[in-house]
């Protein structure tokens, strides 16, 4: 059996597993939930609680995005991941503690469900393929396989981008600057040429139903955004996934969350949350 201080334990890597596979907080935290009221029942002695543990999270997530396939293809624009927001040095709770970016979430988002629990469970918990095959019912052949696979895929996909976190706060806030003080030569200045945005609005919220890009494209887009009219906004600095993001709450309640990319000191990509049901957890920060 597992009682409520070994679950307790683990609770972090199921967030983890949880939110890696399916890109969602609400949806992370019932399966940690549903992932305890399984685990709570087992009456027999279970030698490798965490390996245990990970196997029934692991699995119900693939049944989650399995079930949610037909939804995801439905999905009004862009789908970008629910983000992880925390103030910066607010110290590390389960949340904070995730650093993994939106750009690698959607890149796993590409995978498929097994490809993705063999990816998350074997490159970001370092599991051995044995245990893996164990917890997914297959060969560990197989697994070897799918994992190889989904590696190669992420590694084509993934984002290079290794500015330095000092750097990318730096960038955001003098865009941020730019951006409110209406100055477009400045955004242009520190907008790569070929720099896209994707604004997640999933019909919810007003946003653009396709990616927008090219910088004097991207700089005039968020100029419209920002120039609409707004009651009692707010616009701080956050921490999105463990990366330097920003926050713009209307009358006390979130409204967008925004992360960029930056390479060679200039942004490369924007990826903007608006959807109300993805910020809902989003802390407004007083």
């Amino acid at each position: 059996m597992i009682d409520a201080e070994t679950f307790e334990r683990h609770r972090r890597m199921l967030f983890g597993i949880a939110y890696r596979m399916l890109g969602s907080v609400a949806d992370a935290e019932d399966l940690v939930q549903d992932t305890w009221l399984r685990c709570s029942r087992v009456s027999a002695p279970v030698d490798n609680p965490g390996g245990y543990l990970a196997r029934t999270v692991a699995n119900l997530a693939i049944n989650r995005l399995t079930s949610a396939a037909a939804t995801r293809e439905r999905y009004v624009g862009p789908w970008l991941p629910e983000p992880l927001v925390t103030l910066p040095d607010a110290g590390e709770g389960v949340e904070s503690a995730e650093s993994v970016s939106l750009a690698l979430l959607v890149v796993l988002e590409s995978l498929s469900p097994l490809e993705r629990a063999v990816f998350v469970l074997r490159e970001a918990f370092g599991f051995p393929f044995g245990e893996i095959a164990g917890m997914l019912g297959r060969s560990e052949a197989s697994v070897r396989q799918v994992g190889h696979r989904a590696r190669e895929h992420v590694r084509a996909r993934r984002p290079r981008y290794d500015a330095p976190t000092e750097v990318l706060r730096r960038v955001t806030d003098r865009f941020l600057a730019a951006c409110l003080g209406g100055d477009l030569d400045r955004m242009l200045e520190l907008l790569a040429p070929g720099v896209t945005v994707w604004s997640d609005g999933g019909g919810r919220a007003k946003a653009a139903v396709h990616p927008q890009r090219g910088a004097d494209k991207v700089a005039r887009f968020l100029s419209a955004v920002l120039a609409r009219p707004m009651e009692d906004a707010r616009m701080r600095a956050v921490d999105v996934n463990g990366r330097p993001g920003l926050l713009l709450t209307v009358a006390g309640r979130p409204d967008t969350v925004a992360c960029a990319e930056v390479a060679d000191g200039l942004i490369t990509e924007i990826r903007i949350i608006r959807n109300p049901d993805k910020l809902r957890h989003v802390p407004s920060g007083g």
